[in-house]
């Protein structure tokens, strides 16, 4: 609690009621108890100081910073120590008293001058000795003259000694505190408490002193005189060792013009000087003499002064020195510079500007001084300029501005000028501009940007300049081109037709842009352009565009033909170019998705939906490679039910994927994206599915039911070389009745007629049944079924649904399809029936069999197996 504020105030209070009731329980009991109270006091403060300085030299292993703590602690030592001996028995308190004070007052001195911040240099620290003896000494000659002479003709010199050293001891502590150069507070707090410990032990000294004989019998101003001096010793340690304490705090910044102090001290000396002449002349004026005391105080305080001119006087003369010295090199350095230096006062308006300013670019003081700076620059430039100005001198920050300005010949020249406030400094007191001629970086840098920002290839710009298009663009809309099919040029045409396929499509998007919209090349095969119009007359623009590069390509010796996918999205709304080509091109890919059943050439404009239909198709683009070895695919069955009777005469396999994050994903979602990605992966996944569906169908012919399984083949699948063997090598291996498995193909994905009669006669050469699914969404007409060499017919609920508020106009179509199938030997299953209404239709059209919810959803094999043996049909 050493050094705590409310550990002080309490032993404050409570050494002044202790030192109160002093006066009246007698003079020695008195005595005893100021002693032990200041002195005890005393020595608890310099213990903790000496371990405050042990503590800083362990940690910095160094004398340095450490000295000033343990100077102030050794001062408290001798007083707690010097002041606890006048309490005892047998001494003489006034002798010890004295020498206390003669002893720790310099101790004090010198720890703080050692203190860190307080006095940087000897020369400085001689300098506070003398600042604080011409103040200490002068203000003693005073109150001699005026009344300590007149009132102590019997004093002796031991007192006048101890006189002497407080006043300048407590001086010089004043001046040191208030002169400390960094770490104010703590040099405050030190030099506050020391110069009270002064005060408080040199009044004690002398109230003892005064009564060497019969300091028993003193009177109560005496004995008021020792209180007061006990108080003050008492509270001295606290400020000591609270100032002590923040030595370490954040120093501050000492004027940079007197960093050591060694002249902001020299006036306080004026003050004390006047004041002793003021005095002096007061008592010649009123007949008094001077005793010898007073002549060798005036003495002292005339050499302190002497002294301490000559160190002022020298002082001045190297500061002198200091600033010629810079001025010398602060000219040399801006004449011989190639920048141009203009002072600038609060107003913007020029006061001073440098000699190369006639050099570099001829403009003369008179072109200059007295005129705002930006009348300088090109009206364009002014006001960007100014803002910059501004913010430098309202303290906002220091400036880099790029102008042009008129030279003394009545040219533009491009600079570069950096700006800062240097108002603070008496030397400059104004904005400091200063200038650069950057023409030659300009003109070297637009050479770079046409070489840089440009596609070498195509003299279309480059992405970085398109970006950097975009971002200075506020409003408007960006177009993102590929070409479709341009990887098959190069493979089958070579590198140079691929080229010119290149020049000849960027001058074709030159030729349908406005002039001001920016036509670039973003790498590869892929254009962007930029352009002001919004998002409608944008899509307009693509759908030129589009066009445009879906023409063929006549080139020599050569015609290729290609399409273009464009996406479409605005400028306003995103952060940055490069989010706003990124939509774009989200847009061209969702474009490019939906027009992979068509020619190409396909707009889209961005939708924040087309982001989640990305990702998730780019997610089973990932997962899709190796489904099979991770045992994620399943196959469920719908029952085929014959309609009069109720009971299943076969099942339809169904493809299900089922995956840990992406949930259950759907067959049409997945098989499209599998045969896009190529390779191995769909006849795989066929052969999975042919393979799955004829397991369970021998498990459930070896259980004796008599059914039948259909499995679904796409287009390319039916259209393979080897699909044909994998269905025999599928029979073979599972054991199954070739006439018990049916392929089924979508009428919509049929490939051209002779292939579809080639496949589909060869399955039904190895006894396999094929149907036509989903009949009646496609463009298969009823007489081509004909030339179809199809078992099964499943028509589609398109054909049998019943529109809201009509009834009737079904059953004739169905009628119409299940009569001309059954004179062509076809079987037809009417597929998804969901309702009564649905079943009566087909069944009044004739139609024998029906799959759907209503009788039965898809489902796992076991629970399918379940639903079987409920509805049972013996094997025959």
């Amino acid at each position: 609690m050493v050094g705590n504020p409310r550990t002080f105030w309490l032993v404050l209070l409570t050494a002044a009621a202790a030192l109160g009731a002093a006066a009246g329980i007698g003079p020695v009991l008195g005595l005893a108890v100021v002693a032990a109270a200041a002195g005890a006091t005393a020595l608890v403060h310099a213990g903790a100081l000496i371990r405050l300085a042990l503590r800083i030299h362990h940690g910095r292993r160094d004398f340095g910073p450490c000295r000033g703590a343990g100077f102030l602690g050794l001062g408290a030592l001798l007083t707690g120590a010097g002041v606890l001996a006048t309490g005892l028995p047998g001494v003489e308190p006034g002798p010890v008293a004295a020498a206390t004070t003669l002893l720790a007052a310099p101790t004090y001195l010198l720890g703080l001058l050692l203190l860190p911040g307080t006095a940087p240099t000897l020369a400085a620290r001689l300098r506070r000795l003398l600042d604080g003896a011409g103040i200490g000494v002068s203000l003693l000659y005073c109150a001699w003259v005026l009344t300590l002479g007149r009132t102590a003709a019997g004093l002796g010199p031991l007192r006048l000694a101890v006189a002497i050293t407080g006043a300048v001891a407590v001086a010089v502590a004043v001046v040191t505190g208030l002169r400390a150069v960094r770490h104010r507070p703590a040099a405050l707090g030190c030099s506050g408490g020391a110069a009270l410990s002064i005060l408080g032990s040199g009044g004690y000294s002398l109230s003892l002193l005064g009564h060497e004989r019969a300091w028993i019998q003193a009177p109560a101003a005496v004995t008021a005189g020792l209180v007061l001096a006990g108080l003050a010793m008492i509270a001295a340690p606290f400020l000591i060792t609270a100032g002590a304490r923040r030595a370490g705090d954040e120093p501050t910044r000492p004027e940079a013009y007197d960093e050591d102090g060694s002249l902001a001290a020299y006036p306080l000396l004026i003050a004390p000087a006047l004041l002793a002449v003021v005095v002096s002349a007061f008592h010649l004026l009123t007949g008094g003499r001077f005793d010898s005391t007073a002549v060798a105080l005036g003495v002292g305080a005339l050499a302190v002064l002497a002294v301490r001119e000559l160190l002022a006087s020298r002082d001045i003369r190297r500061y002198a020195r200091t600033l010629a010295g810079r001025e010398a090199r602060f000219r040399t350095l801006v004449s011989g510079s190639s920048d141009v230096t203009i002072v600038l006062d609060a107003d913007l308006v020029a006061r001073w500007q440098s000699p190369a300013a006639a050099r570099q670019f001829g403009l003369a003081d008179s072109d200059v001084l007295g005129r705002a700076f930006t009348d300088l620059l090109h009206p364009d430039d002014a006001a960007p300029v100014t803002t910059a100005l501004r913010a430098v001198r309202d303290g906002r920050q220091d400036g880099l501005v790029q102008a042009r300005l008129r030279d003394g010949f009545g040219q533009w020249r491009d600079t570069e000028s950096t700006v800062s406030d240097r108002r603070g400094e008496p030397e400059v007191a104004g904005l400091v501009v200063h200038v650069r001629d950057v023409g030659d970086r300009a003109r070297l840098q637009r050479t770079l940007d046409e070489v840089t920002w440009t596609d070498d290839q195509t003299g279309l710009a480059n992405r970085r300049k398109f970006l950097a298009a975009v971002a200075a663009n506020a409003r408007g809309s960006v177009l993102a081109l590929e070409l479709d099919r341009f990887e098959t040029v190069a493979d089958l045409h070579g590198p140079t037709v691929a080229a010119a396929v290149l020049i000849e499509a960027a001058r074709r998007l030159r030729a349908s842009i406005a002039p001001d919209d920016l036509p670039a090349r973003l790498g590869g095969n892929a254009f962007g352009v930029l352009t002001d119009a919004p998002l409608v007359r944008a899509f307009a623009l693509a759908t030129r565009l589009a066009t445009a590069l879906a023409e063929p390509f006549h080139l020599p010796g050569h015609t290729v033909h290609l399409a273009a996918d464009v996406g479409v999205a605005g400028v306003e709304g995103t952060a940055a170019p490069e989010e706003t080509v990124r939509r774009a091109d989200v847009a061209r890919r969702r474009a490019r998705q939906l027009s992979r059943s068509s020619a190409g050439g396909r707009v889209e404009c961005y939708d924040r939906s087309f982001e989640a239909a990305l990702v998730r198709r780019t997610d089973i683009e990932q997962q899709l490679p190796g489904v099979i070895g991770r045992g994620e695919l399943d196959l469920v069955f719908q029952p085929v039910v014959d309609l009069a009777t109720r009971q299943p005469v076969g099942a339809e396999a169904l493809l299900r994927w089922r995956h840990p994050r992406l949930g259950n994903v759907p067959p049409a979602e997945f098989l499209p994206i599998a045969e896009e990605l190529g390779g191995p992966l769909p006849e795989e996944i066929a052969a999975w599915v042919l393979h799955s569906a004829c397991r369970h169908l021998s498990r459930w012919h070896r259980d004796g039911r008599d059914l039948w399984v259909s499995a679904n083949v796409s287009a390319r699948q039916l259209a393979a070389d080897g699909w044909l063997r994998a269905v025999a090598t599928a029979i073979d291996t599972h054991d199954v009745p070739a006439e018990s498995l049916v392929i089924e193909v979508t009428e919509a994905a049929l490939p051209d007629d002779t292939v579809a009669v080639e496949q589909l006669a060869g399955l039904r050469a190895l006894g396999v049944r094929t149907a036509l699914d989903h009949f009646g969404t496609g463009p298969t007409a009823l007489a081509h079924l004909r030339r179809l060499p199809i078992d099964v017919l499943k028509i589609d609920q398109a054909l049998f649904n019943e529109p809201a508020g009509r009834r009737g106009p079904a059953t004739p179509i169905v009628d119409v399809v299940v009569t001309l199938a059954r004179r062509l030997g076809i079987d037809v299953i009417a597929c998804g029936l969901e309702t009564q209404s649905h079943v009566d239709v087909v069944r009044a059209a004739g139609c024998p069999l029906g799959q759907g919810y209503l009788l039965s959803p898809p489902d796992h094999a076991e629970h399918v197996e379940a639903y079987l043996e409920r509805h049972r049909t013996p094997m025959l």
